[in-house]
């Protein structure tokens, strides 16, 4: 999954860490380490991570809240930090893939909970702040040589047990923000683009692909066609066809395009 996330790996250790690991910035003179996290020293992620699926296995027959659950191996995960790139990406779908797991929403259906966090991004900064500042000062590190961070002290247990309050809050609140106002939209969303492409179809045939591409460029737009793209892609539109689709774009997606942009 790592390397699926990653694309390109040239440039990255795949697997488990084996060096230090931080969560910060660096100083710009020396580029010394500035952690707001120290990770998990690299010879206990493999038991961490051991602890997690083994917590992860023990809920499905446990009957732990779904959502509780989801917060501890998910935040869990991204708090050891066990990978060099990729932590982020893979914590937010161990929330999808725990929910989607303990049948918190139906089978093929898309549950978009963690667009949630980064649509309010300064919470979900908070809340992993909540958990990493108090870890930072009971860390013990030192600059490597070669600018990383090594722990001097023994860590494991800040990251096997945390008081997950917060985090659950977080993604309670998300998922109830998903289910009333993010789906609904959503689901808005694809019936009146469905209703587009007929009113389109019906004076004009283009292939599938060729439509998202003309509504794409209409988002970015505000429902008019680029001039570059009247010469171009859609020159063999008339005018009376190019004024008929800006008038149907206008009607049924112009306006939940200015609610997305508040």
């Amino acid at each position: 999954m790592q390397r699926v996330v990653i694309g390109d790996a040239r440039f990255t250790h795949l697997g488990w860490r084996t060096e230090g690991g931080f969560v910060g910035n660096r100083d710009r003179e020396t580029n010394a380490p500035i952690p707001d996290l120290v990770s998990a020293r690299p010879e206990d992620i493999a038991a961490l991570v051991r602890g997690l699926v083994n917590y992860a296995n023990s809920n499905e027959e446990s009957g732990l809240n779904p959502i509780v659950a989801a917060t501890a191996v998910a935040f869990g995960f991204v708090f050891i930090h066990p990978f060099e790139d990729a932590n982020g990406r893979i914590h937010r779908w161990l929330v999808h893939h725990m929910l989607a797991r303990s049948g918190f929403n139906p089978p093929g259906i898309t549950f978009p909970v963690s667009n949630v966090f980064l649509e309010h991004i300064e919470r979900y900064k908070a809340v992993l702040e909540h958990y990493s500042r108090p870890r930072l000062l009971l860390t013990q590190w030192e600059t490597t040589p070669a600018l990383n961070v090594r722990v001097l002290n023994e860590t494991r247990d800040l990251f096997r047990f945390f008081d997950a309050t917060r985090q659950a809050e977080l993604l309670a609140d998300s998922v109830v923000e998903t289910i009333r106002q993010t789906l609904p939209h959503e689901i808005d969303y694809l019936r009146r683009y469905d209703q587009a492409k007929k009113r389109v179809g019906a004076f004009v045939e283009m292939p599938d692909a060729t439509l998202d591409l003309m509504m794409g460029l209409l988002r970015q737009n505000r429902g008019r066609f680029f001039q570059r793209a009247r010469t171009k892609e859609f020159a063999k539109l008339t005018d009376e066809e190019a004024a008929c689709i800006e008038g149907v774009y206008q009607d049924l997606l112009l306006p939940l395009d200015a609610a997305d942009l508040g």
